[in-house]
């Protein structure tokens, strides 16, 4: 049986750059290469799309990859059959790719934008297509399907970076008739909690919004919900199922970017410390917001469960969540009984099911 060619995409145009650099590591460190002949092609700050020929992943995280002996420019074309188009010494190849991975995170690449070009190019995708990976992108858009597939969720309000110039006098007092302190300040599109601050008076909520304004023209805050954070792991295509639930205590404030993917004083518990009819609860909407938003092979799903009344609140959901050697997505599915390596097989196999 001959090996598939997957393509690991990584880095990006994105605020979540660096953590795509750690995600990518672990993926190219777990994949089978028996099975697949791995083709790592990185993205710069800067959009050049380079082919890296070295085997040490341990350079990713540095963008030491970058200056690699050998490295050399490439593209996907939008033309089936096509593939990898690489740029060496003035001469043009094509390097064939059966499935694209796209290990990033946020804007260009968890938005709909890569998805859309491996559908013009007819290269298998893994993770979700370009709809739902927009509409998961967008907190926005999000919450309305969400509310539609009657979910419960946090009370939000929509704000526009245009308008605090103008109007922040009157965007600070339509949040205070409507919500209590604290509340949570977050830019519609971003992930890894870039952006995300909590406000807990007017002159922090001002602040919170112009940094959000920063990430992002649409702008949520929502009302606080006092609750431990639980996180479930979903996969498939027609039939998704949901891993066991995990619990962040995140050991500050909020389980900021800092606290996921920089310092040490966030705890993971898997399983999650609720009860069982809580933690099957969270596993069924966990597959209901899945398909309610149209997702096929991966993403992640967030809760809360509330300290009053153990009432489960949907948060968010990643379409490409981090793979990191941290993160949950992977932990959720090996407490699950698939360790990393199966999973990945699994997930290039749901994409080549769905091309």
């Amino acid at each position: 049986m001959s090996k598939l060619n997957v393509c690991i995409l990584f880095g990006g145009v994105s605020p979540e750059h660096a953590v795509s650099l750690r995600s990518a590591e672990a993926v190219l460190n777990h994949l089978d290469t028996e099975k697949y002949t791995v083709i790592p092609v990185g993205i710069t700050t800067e959009g050049q799309w380079i082919r890296y020929v070295g085997e040490d992943y341990s350079l990713l995280p540095s963008g030491q990859w970058q200056d690699y002996s050998g490295n050399y420019r490439v593209l996907i074309s939008p033309v089936r059959g096509e593939g990898l188009l690489c740029f060496k010494d003035d001469v043009v190849s094509r390097e064939s790719i059966d499935v694209v991975f796209p290990v990033l995170h946020g804007e260009n690449g968890e938005d709909g934008s890569i998805q859309g070009l491996m559908q013009l190019a007819g290269i298998a995708c893994v993770g979700p297509q370009v709809a739902p990976s927009a509409v998961a992108m967008d907190k926005s858009l999000t919450k309305l399907v969400i509310d539609h597939a009657d979910i419960p969720q946090a009370d939000w309000l929509l704000v526009r970076a245009s308008d605090l110039q103008s109007r922040m006098d009157e965007i600070v007092n339509q949040v205070q008739t409507r919500f209590s302190y604290p509340v949570f300040v977050k830019p519609a599109g971003t992930g890894s909690s870039v952006g995300v601050s909590k406000a807990i008076d007017a002159v922090s909520l001002r602040s919170a919004l112009l940094a959000a304004g920063e990430f992002d023209e649409k702008i949520l805050v929502e009302e606080f919900i006092d609750g431990k954070e639980i996180e479930v792991a979903v996969m498939g295509n027609q039939s998704p199922v949901a891993s066991v639930c995990g619990e962040i205590d995140s050991g500050s404030e909020f389980y900021d970017y800092d606290a996921k993917y920089v310092t040490d004083s966030s705890i993971a518990y898997v399983p999650a410390r609720i009860d069982d009819e809580q933690a099957e609860l969270v596993r069924e909407l966990a597959v209901k917001a899945y398909t309610a938003i149209g997702c096929r092979g991966l993403s992640r799903v967030d809760f809360f469960v509330t300290h009053s009344g153990g009432n489960i609140v949907f948060n968010e959901i990643n379409t490409l969540p981090g793979f990191t050697s941290i993160s949950m997505y992977p932990k959720l599915f090996a407490a699950s009984g698939i360790p990393f390596g199966q999973l990945l097989d699994e997930l290039i196999q749901l994409a080549m099911e769905a091309a």
